[in-house]
């Protein structure tokens, strides 16, 4: 983990939904998703020039990080984890 992943703290329950939307990304692909947004929800949080990553952060993350072939699957595991990712859809 590098020093920017360690200094940012996730908002709990925002962790909890990510976490369970990994889980549900077939195992193919799992490892790779979480490798990429991770990296880039950090980077949205400190953007933000918050320490804290949070909703806004990782759905914008699995937006812009996510191939678009794999598109209607990350929308139908968002909703059925809770994310809100219709207001930071572009």
């Amino acid at each position: 983990m590098s020093d920017t992943q360690m200094q940012t703290e996730w908002n709990v329950h925002t962790k909890a939904k990510y976490e369970l939307l990994i889980s549900k990304i077939p195992l193919f692909h799992r490892e790779i998703a979480k490798q990429v947004v991770d990296k880039k929800a950090v980077l949205n949080a400190q953007a933000r020039g918050n320490g804290h990553i949070v909703e806004e952060d990782v759905v914008r993350a699995f937006l812009t990080e996510v191939p678009a072939a794999f598109y209607s699957l990350m929308i139908r595991l968002m909703d059925e984890v809770g994310f809100d990712y219709k207001k930071y859809e572009q």
